[in-house]
């Protein structure tokens, strides 16, 4: 029998793995841009894409315990074989269009720690990303790896924060929705990211995965909502420590390792060193849970499965990682600019996703006692009008501007 402990940690597994592939070294830079830029006015945005993504993470849990089936099987069967293929391809191109971000925030993260050279790390960490697909019981190893790094990062931004000693009333004054002038790419950026359709819709996989591994612990909505807390918390509080420390000062910020190197000369070596920690942490686990997702959604894509234990998924996983790899190495940075344009684009796709994945958990045929309550149906409506006027917000600023 497994302890009342272990339940509860390997319960809150499919949650915590989609917060740790959310918060990647992408999702630190623009967070720290924003606080960097605007000081601590757009800390309610965190609250919000939150909220959002609490709500569309527990819709993805519920379409996974309703359903026998995986969700683009469920896509396949409801609307033909060209729109699973059509979603899952499309995710699997969300999925490697960060994974270069990955490796590098890895590489940086550890190179600047040992003042060594980035590369080496880029190389060593995917490899050790890439052997991990060789144990067999793989989402074990997932699991237990993800609430790990996911503590790593909670205990490095929580000392961070004790340095930076930011400002009460310059919080309290964020939770106060206002938009400065300016700030609406890096809004819609951030966005993006934090309420990612993505890993909703992946949470739907991992709870399957949990359920075939330990069908004895039960699935709740408390399960998938303390992940989500979590992420926001974690984006809180280097939002807060970058206008702490950058915004102040007047620093910006063109990579995540900048928030290191401005807290140096301020606090010493102890604090550049706890935030690459935190860097580091949030660069691996997106390095394995990105290239997880893209690799698992292409299998099912194309009929294969999407199984973590599956060889042809295990390759798929594998090639995320090279690719990103590559990329990483070739150019050796990944410039702001490059990462908005990334973050943002994703979401002319999240739209979609995110109607198919609301249409699912409403239908009472394939949801049964599952099925979305009104009141979930409103807030989930209101989050898709979001995303939409965002898609058509971000229209705006990349080809009007």
């Amino acid at each position: 029998m497994i302890s009342t402990l272990k339940k509860g940690l390997l319960s809150l597994g499919p949650g915590i793995i989609t917060a740790a592939l959310v918060f990647g070294p992408s999702k630190m830079t623009i967070t720290s841009k924003l606080g960097a830029d605007y000081g601590y006015d757009l800390l309610w945005i965190v609250a919000v894409a939150i909220f959002f993504m609490t709500i569309f993470t527990i819709m993805g849990a519920r379409i996974g315990v309703a359903s026998n089936q995986s969700l683009l099987n469920t896509i396949r069967l409801k609307w033909g074989n060209a729109a699973a293929i059509a979603v899952g391809v499309g995710i699997f191109f969300v999925a490697t269009s960060f994974q270069a971000g990955n490796s590098i925030g890895v590489g940086i993260a550890v190179g600047e720690a040992t003042n060594t050279s980035h590369i080496l790390w880029i190389i060593v960490f995917n490899l050790l990303g890439i052997s991990l697909l060789f144990f067999r019981a793989f989402y074990k190893v997932l699991e237990k790896l993800m609430i790990f790094l996911v503590a790593l990062m909670l205990f490095a931004f929580v000392t961070t924060l004790f340095f930076a000693k930011p400002s009460l009333s310059g919080i309290a004054g964020g939770l106060v929705p206002q938009l400065p002038m300016g700030s609406t790419g890096l809004v819609i950026a951030f966005f993006a990211s934090c309420f990612s359709i993505v890993g909703a819709f992946y949470q739907s996989y991992l709870v399957q995965e949990r359920i075939k591994i330990n069908p004895e612990i039960k699935e709740t909505n408390s399960n998938s909502i303390t992940g989500i807390v979590i992420l926001g918390v974690m984006s809180a509080i280097v939002m807060i420590c970058a206008a702490a420390v950058l915004n102040v000062k007047g620093i910006k910020v063109n990579n995540a390792s900048d928030m290191a190197r401005a807290l140096e000369p301020l606090f010493g070596s102890a604090a550049s060193t706890f935030f690459l920690v935190g860097l580091f942490g949030a660069s691996f686990s997106s390095l394995v849970g990105n290239a997880t997702v893209g690799g698992a959604l292409l299998g099912d894509a194309f009929g294969k499965g999407s199984q973590l234990n599956s060889k042809t998924v295990k390759i798929f996983i594998a090639l995320v990682m090279i690719f990103g790899a590559a990329i990483a190495i070739k150019f050796g940075t990944l410039p702001l600019e490059l990462i908005v344009f990334a973050q943002s684009v994703t979401i002319f796709l999240v739209p979609f996703i995110g109607i198919a994945m609301y249409a699912i958990s409403n239908d009472p045929k394939i949801m049964g006692k599952h099925v979305n309550s009104l009141s979930v149906k409103i807030i989930g409506a209101i989050g898709l009008l979001i995303l939409i006027f965002l898609a058509l917000s971000n229209v705006k600023e990349l080809f009007f501007k």
